[in-house]
């Protein structure tokens, strides 16, 4: 590598580098010694405690609220194709002992060490997504990265997400390898689906849920089932393939609505699975009104809070949701109830739940605590990258 410049911190502000955590704020470093103004965002710096002592190297970009994102302990190594090599390669590994099909989350930014990069893989085609300015500047040797690695036959940039907004890099989606196919297709849990990479929502699926639904799969048989937010029917078509007499698909979501009703024809389960287009709320209070009843509710909204400020107003459209959702389960239904919303302590998701259930005078048994999958990774340190959550709540009346 070229030689770095550094970048010092106050002093005691390496705690929290030296627990592990990857990230720094404005606040922690020595703008003195090393103005964040002097660096272009992405540009790599050696990260030095206050003493002088290197601590290895983080990517800077002093126009974020994270300010840098350290790559490596070594200040000898920083974020080049040798790294990004070795760092794909633990990352690969890991999944291949997870899985024995080429379908998962292949780089799950800080939980794999790669802060800002994430990578979905649909067998030889790759969904990127790069949402900070040092993984932008780092596009080259990735690319490189991933031929050495994997050698995918298409490359899909999916840089349109807020964090790109946030560094102040723009928003494009493009195909920088190979030819897309027509259909980008993928296996979960034995159910097939194509799925839309180019203009889906995030990468086109979401890999984190597969632990979730293959709970739920082994207790719809025979049951009539919603799926609430149910984009290209990840949870709905895998219910039906599961044994569900009946599942209706709701989404607001015309597109996403065609490709629940391709993914069941894919699978011969057009039959079984319906859609119906429209706000979740307004769906609820309409199947309400017609009296319809489902022995299973699946609620997975996007995240209602998406930032601290929003958490009130979040927990009370969860607590709307669920309760409105409860009022179509029978004596006896199951609830499966999701929240993707980092800022939702698990915690509080119970307690939405238990006040879901005792607003419509009911009981609540929590059967099921899940959480993402094994190929998103939780980075021990860093709390914000253990974000998802699911509760399978029996929900009855005496």
């Amino acid at each position: 590598m070229t030689a770095l410049r550094s970048l010092r911190l106050k002093k005691h502000a390496d705690r929290r580098l030296k627990a592990g955590h990857l990230w720094l704020y404005s606040n922690e470093v020595d703008t003195d010694a090393t103005p964040l103004k002097a660096f272009a965002p992405g540009e790599q710096a050696v990260v030095e405690a206050a003493n002088g002592k290197p601590m290895g190297v983080a990517y800077v970009n002093g126009h974020s609220l994270i300010c840098a994102r350290l790559v490596s302990r070594d200040p000898a190594s920083g974020l080049d194709r040798s790294l990004l090599v070795h760092r794909l390669n633990q990352a690969l590994a890991l999944r291949q002992r997870l899985f024995d099909k080429p379908f998962y989350r292949l780089v799950h930014g800080e939980g794999d060490l790669l802060p800002g990069l994430i990578i979905d893989r649909f067998d030889d085609v790759l969904v990127v997504q790069l949402n900070t300015a040092g993984m932008q500047a780092a596009l080259e040797p990735l690319l490189d990265a991933l031929d050495k690695v994997l050698a995918p036959r298409v490359v899909v940039l999916r840089n349109d997400t807020g964090g790109r907004r946030q560094e102040g890099l723009e928003s494009h989606v493009e195909v920088v390898k190979g030819e897309l196919p027509e259909a980008v297709r993928l296996e979960e849990n034995g159910v097939r689906f194509t799925v839309p990479v180019l203009d889906g929502q995030k990468t086109g699926w979401f890999y984190d849920h597969r632990g979730n639904r293959a709970w739920l799969n082994g207790l719809v048989a025979g049951k009539r089932v919603l799926d609430l937010f149910s984009y290209v029917g990840g949870w709905g078509v895998q219910a039906a393939a599961h044994g569900a007499r009946e599942v209706l698909c709701v989404d607001a979501s015309a597109r996403a609505l065609e490709q629940v009703a391709e993914n069941a024809a894919l699978n011969g389960l057009h039959e079984q699975v319906a859609v119906g287009e429209g706000d979740a709320f307004e769906a609820l209070a309409a199947l309400k009104a017609d009296d319809e009843q489902f022995d299973v509710v699946i609620l997975d909204p996007p995240a209602f809070i998406k930032k601290r400020k929003d958490i009130p107003a979040g927990e009370r459209a969860y607590g709307k949701l669920n309760r409105e959702a409860m009022r179509l389960l029978g004596r006896d239904g199951l609830l499966l109830s999701a929240s993707c919303s980092m800022h939702l302590a698990p915690e509080r998701l119970v307690d939405v739940v238990r006040g879901a259930a005792r607003h419509q005078d009911r009981h609540g048994q929590i059967l099921f605590q899940g959480h993402q999958g094994a190929d998103h990774p939780v980075h021990p340190a860093i709390p914000e990258t253990a974000y998802l959550k699911a509760l399978g709540v029996r929900v009855f009346r005496d």
